[in-house]
């Protein structure tokens, strides 16, 4: 494993993805909110903000590892 592998684990650590949660959908961590769904929302002109108080489980550090781990596809 070398270093771009261990910055990839720790920028996903709270994305998961099990094919028995929303079809295997990469998701939050302890909920069924996908990574896709966050992306939508932010598209559509909610701030992080938004989705926090509309999701408190959420909380803006689940968020920035989604964007992180839609940015590395």
């Amino acid at each position: 494993m070398d270093a771009r592998d261990t910055l990839d684990e720790m920028a996903h650590r709270l994305i998961v993805s099990d094919p028995t949660i929303m079809m295997g959908k990469p998701v939050i961590a302890g909920t069924r909110i996908t990574v896709e769904s966050i992306l939508e929302r932010l598209a559509a002109g909610e701030s992080i903000a938004d989705l926090v108080a509309s999701h408190p489980r959420l909380g803006q550090p689940a968020i920035r590892d989604a964007l992180a781990f839609a940015a590395r596809g």
